[in-house]
């Protein structure tokens, strides 16, 4: 049995407000998430926001929201919203869109 199979895989959407493009959050956050495992996706949105989708165990996800709060030295969040998403899909790999 693998390490950490048994474990059950959460996913949540993301999106972060303030000032969050152009300050190095989006390769800060997937290097985060690969020093985590946790995989998925993040994506700068026209709004000027910073959307992604996190998936990995309860304590992966909720060390990357923590993460996310923060953002990167340059970075300004105002605003997370976080959303339990029950998709089916698994990514196998955190990148940036």
């Amino acid at each position: 049995m693998v390490s950490g199979s048994h474990e059950r895989v959460e996913t949540y959407n993301v999106r972060v407000h303030g000032r969050v493009q152009g300050v190095g959050y989006r390769f800060s956050t997937v290097r985060r998430a690969h020093e985590l495992g946790v995989s998925g996706w993040v994506q700068n949105m026209e709004d000027g926001t910073v959307e992604a989708l996190i998936q990995g165990t309860p304590d992966q996800v909720d060390r990357m929201l923590e993460f996310m709060r923060k953002g990167p030295p340059g970075a300004r969040v105002t605003e997370l919203d976080s959303e339990r998403s029950y998709s089916e899909r698994k990514y196998d790999r955190f990148e940036q869109r």
